[in-house]
């Protein structure tokens, strides 16, 4: 049977760079993997940036927009089906918040996927940076990543202070206790925090054997998508300087709402695409092989006036707003 992986985590937490750095370790070890990318919107920057993984041990599929949600879960599924064809030893699945980890197991329970794939391990991706001050709902959503994890992961830990870091696995915990989980996560077992490039094989060896647990909570009819939007900016042709001014200005407005990352592609004078990736706590701009020109802004109870009067004409395309 194929071992599928089932990878969380939101707001820039390291997702991407942590399958690149795991999809290298099982390739290494002579896995064939696939890769599928979950993206309810238009636009998926992250498999775009995972692009130059693909090769003779590795594929990348994606299931993307669909009228509803039942029925992008259908092509999920379907996606699957045909995946389950390929003679994979190992499928990473990054679901985009579309799914719960219960529905996710749902799925694999049903013909003719139960009879394909077997569960390998839940992984949530948490930045050590995590803020203090998340909505209710972003907690909720946080709380049903780690539930069910077998190892969470936390993501830029090389330069978060003792301190952060231990603020950090105390609010899992606290989140966890909000939609009325009996789980408690202890912070030497079940969370795990080192640079991914320095890990040991020894090391990606337990991650990648971590399992999952069988936990239940208090479910609300709520899911990622309907807590953070998304704002689409595309075809900008931007500069450098403009958009990471933009996106400086946008993380600081509070009249913008609580904008909590913007991410994109930008091409720079000498025809070199860069991915800008902006927080509260960083920016960075670095070149990549590919991109397509489209600056996205994600957060809570997003202005969308307000943040289209910071781009001249704009073309926005709203998601999930």
């Amino acid at each position: 049977m194929v071992k599928i992986d089932l990878i969380t985590g939101f707001l820039g937490a390291g997702k991407t760079t942590f399958i690149r750095n795991y999809a290298e370790y099982l390739m290494g070890k002579g896995e064939n993997i696939g890769i599928l990318e979950n993206d309810f919107g238009a636009v998926n920057v992250d498999m775009m940036l995972l692009q130059d993984l693909e090769g003779e041990h590795c594929e990348l599929e994606m299931v993307s927009g669909g009228c509803d949600k039942d029925c992008h879960r259908r092509r999920f599924k379907t996606k699957l089906i045909a995946m389950g064809m390929c003679g994979y030893d190992r499928v990473l699945v990054e679901p985009s918040g579309v799914f719960d980890v219960d529905e996710f197991f749902d799925a694999l329970r049903e013909e003719p996927l139960d009879r394909w794939y077997q569960v390998g391990s839940v992984l949530t991706v948490v930045d050590a940076h995590l803020s203090p001050e998340l909505s209710e709902e972003a907690d909720y959503i946080l709380a049903s990543e780690v539930a069910n994890a077998g190892k969470i992961l936390l993501s830029k830990t090389e330069d978060a202070s003792p301190e952060e870091i231990a603020d950090t696995k105390v609010h899992l915990n606290r989140a966890l206790e909000g939609v009325q989980c009996s789980r408690r996560l202890d912070p030497e077992k079940d969370i795990f925090g080192k640079k991914w490039e320095d890990l040991t094989d020894e090391e990606w060896k337990g991650i990648s054997e971590s399992g999952f647990h069988a936990e239940s909570w208090r479910k609300l009819d709520l899911s990622e998508e309907e807590v953070f939007q998304s704002l689409y900016f595309m075809d900008q042709k931007t500069e450098v300087e403009r958009a990471k001014t933009i996106a400086e200005n946008l993380l600081k407005d509070p009249s913008c709402g609580k904008v909590h990352r913007v991410k994109g592609f930008l091409l720079d004078e000498r025809g070199q695409w860069l991915e800008l990736n902006a927080t509260a706590r960083e920016l960075t701009v670095k070149p990549v092989a590919a991109g397509q020109d489209v600056i996205i802004v994600i957060g809570e109870k997003l202005d969308k006036e307000k943040i289209r009067s910071f781009f001249e004409n704009a073309v926005v395309v709203h998601k999930n707003s």
